[in-house]
């Protein structure tokens, strides 16, 4: 069975030959293939070549073209400051909606115009087209919540909850309407599954989440079934108050970071939810040891149950010792 079809048969409800193992790996990637990762995140040669080598490396079921945040702030014009070996990142004190009322004029990049958004969906095209060796190939979008604070600053957007909430309506429905064409454009170009980044949402209140946030995400979640795409949910941080409603919006597969319990979200989401994750990256696998990693993995998929799929809380160190990733592959492969 190969990984595209494990993971697939995981989503349909069907028997698998063993857990999927989809663990996020950027920088780590890139270091394994020996690629600085400014050229990792501008050029989607190199990152395809890293993402194919380190899944062949360590059996992972998928490849994915998650990179950095940047790509469609970048292409709405933001202030992304590049550095030789780190991600990229936005120089919020220069932030494109400073200004709110700019927000009126600013207009929808396009996916295909030539930018950081359509260096991922080249991306994408590629893995396609070298048949991803059998692997399931995800794209990468940010959420309404995420993409707001890139566009806004994050400190901005959290005080714009109370003091403008009709312009934080307005900019999360910009950003799903610019999530929703990079969506489409990455599912026309072969992507299987698309991962949603919403990062930013883990540091509002439940009550914010509720009203404020969980509706765009939702909205952006149909969009991408009614293309034909699947859906990832990575919300990096504390999700364990908003467990709940996490649940609700119909994802394929939700992300747990490790601050969030793996029992409480089974206990919220119902036993049909698929869940991923969610052991610490630093301490249990980048500093843990390979039979520390292993039964940590044991215990996520038994609080879990069934459905099930190998991960930590987000992305793996660079630093990880390879053995402890294979901890978390043999794991896998053995139940």
């Amino acid at each position: 069975m190969t990984g595209r079809e494990r993971i697939l048969r995981v989503i349909q409800g069907s028997e698998a030959d063993s857990l999927p193992f989809m663990p996020i790996t950027m920088m780590f990637a890139a270091d394994q293939a020996g690629v600085k990762y400014r050229d990792y995140a501008t050029n989607f040669r190199f990152l395809v070549e890293a993402q194919l080598r380190v899944a062949e490396q360590f059996d992972f079921d998928y490849v994915s073209c998650i990179s950095d945040p940047a790509r469609e702030a970048a292409d709405c014009g933001a202030t992304v400051v590049f550095f030789d070996n780190q991600p990229p990142a936005i120089d919020e004190t220069h932030a494109k909606l400073a200004d709110k009322t700019s927000l009126a004029s600013l207009t929808l990049p396009s996916p295909h115009s030539g930018g950081r958004m359509h260096d991922r969906v080249q991306a994408v095209a590629l893995f396609k087209e070298r048949g991803g060796n059998g692997k399931l190939i995800e794209g990468w979008v940010e959420g309404p919540c995420a993409e707001a604070a890139d566009l806004r600053g994050i400190n901005t957007l959290m005080m714009d909850f109370y003091e403008d909430p009709g312009f934080v309506r307005d900019l999360f429905e910009f950003a799903v309407e610019l999530g929703t064409d990079f969506a489409r454009a990455q599912v026309d170009a072969g992507a299987d599954l698309i991962g949603v980044g919403d990062a930013a949402a883990s540091l509002v209140g439940p009550q914010l989440y509720s009203e404020f946030v969980w509706p765009y995400e939702r909205k952006l979640v149909e969009a991408i079934h009614a293309m034909g795409g699947r859906v990832r949910l990575h919300i990096c941080g504390n999700t364990q108050p908003i467990l709940a409603d996490i649940g609700r919006l119909g994802c394929e597969i939700v992300d747990l970071d490790w601050m969030a319990s793996m029992e409480d979200a089974r206990a919220a989401m119902g036993p049909n939810q698929i869940l991923l994750g969610n052991i610490d990256p630093v301490a249990t696998l980048r500093n843990g040891t390979r039979d520390s990693v292993y039964d940590a993995i044991a215990e996520c998929h038994s609080q879990a149950g069934r459905r099930y799929i190998v991960g930590a809380g987000c992305e793996v160190p660079r630093d990880t010792p390879p053995e402890n990733l294979r901890a978390m592959h043999a794991y896998a492969r053995w139940h």
